[in-house]
């Protein structure tokens, strides 16, 4: 699995999405003595350990279990702030959602949150194809801040909502790694995930936050002054709202080459436009064309992949 990027923090008052996937979060001193009390799972489903020893990139922590359920554990590091319980019920709420919407991810129903204070600024996540974080879908978030994770709204929903979509679009459908993240990026594919994300679970509030401080946003791929959620995904979400994403997850899966679990190769441009005009049941070029631009070498690989995937249609 590829160090999968984050969500980046405000710039010029905007919550701008970095290359690499970095968060943030709040403060706390928890032992395992003052961890919230369990909810009892399911007994098909053992019981996530007390504690998880991270043995990933440069985190070496012992994190403390402070909550489960059937659908979350959430971890906190001994700095964390041990009243903040948000997470049981939000990352609940989401995981529970993204399931409903893209279907199981692993054997282990859970999704395993993890919260850092004072250390590891930023996020990742991990799924559960992924020996790294012991086969488990993961996020694991931190903050230089010693007030990390305290609020509970805004960018504290936002950076760990952005890692959840990475685990969708690395592990969907029962095949790993993300063909088109060589084209969105770390941000891109989570940007319009979050604000599904918001309006599936009734938050419309959040959802309208963020689609202000996401409509106006530029970036510099594929070319400069693109409008990735203005000319993109927004008009592919309008098309059909959650089911249409899930649509594009159900057809790569389905036709796109793999190797093994997992899928053999990134898409390229052309690909990318015709796996998400199947997706949305209608021709994307135009709206592609206005998004990204249209080259000589997209419309080669558009009618190339319209013949080597005619299984996909519109």
């Amino acid at each position: 699995m590829r160090k999968t990027p984050c969500l980046a923090g405000l710039l010029s008052g905007l919550l701008l999405l970095a290359t690499a996937c970095k968060k943030e979060a709040a403060p706390s001193a928890l032992s395992p003595d003052n961890a919230t009390p369990n909810v009892k799972a399911s007994a098909l489903l053992a019981d996530p350990p007390t504690t998880w020893q991270e043995h990933w990139f440069e985190h070496v922590q012992l994190l403390h279990r402070v909550f489960f359920d059937n659908d979350v554990a959430v971890y906190f590091d001994n700095d964390v702030n041990s009243s903040i319980t948000w997470p049981n019920t939000y990352m609940g709420d989401v995981w529970r959602y993204t399931k409903s919407v893209y279907g199981s991810f692993g054997a282990d129903t859970r999704l395993f949150a993890i919260f850092h204070t004072g250390k590891y600024s930023g996020g990742h996540p991990s799924t559960y194809f992924d020996a790294s974080h012991d086969f488990r879908n993961v996020i694991d978030v931190g903050s230089n801040s010693s007030n990390a994770w305290t609020a509970g709204t805004g960018n504290d929903l936002d950076i760990t909502t952005h890692e959840v979509a990475h685990i969708v679009e690395s592990a969907s459908k029962s095949v790993h790694n993300s063909p088109a993240f060589n084209i969105w990026g770390d941000s891109k594919w989570a940007e319009i995930f979050i604000y599904d994300v918001y309006r599936g679970l009734g938050r419309t509030a959040d959802a309208t936050r963020w689609y202000n401080l996401m409509i106006n946003n530029t970036d510099n791929f594929p070319r400069a002054g693109t409008q990735w959620f203005k000319n993109w995904f927004y008009p592919i979400y309008q098309t059909g709202g959650s089911a249409t994403l899930n649509k594009y997850f159900q057809l790569l899966a389905q036709y796109f080459p793999k190797s093994g679990q997992n899928y053999a190769r990134d898409l390229n441009m052309g690909e990318f436009v015709h796996f998400w005009s199947g997706a949305a049941g209608r021709n994307l070029k135009a709206q592609a064309t206005t998004a990204f631009g249209w080259t000589s070498t997209y419309e080669s690989q558009f009618n190339k992949a319209r013949r080597d995937f005619p299984g996909v249609t519109y």
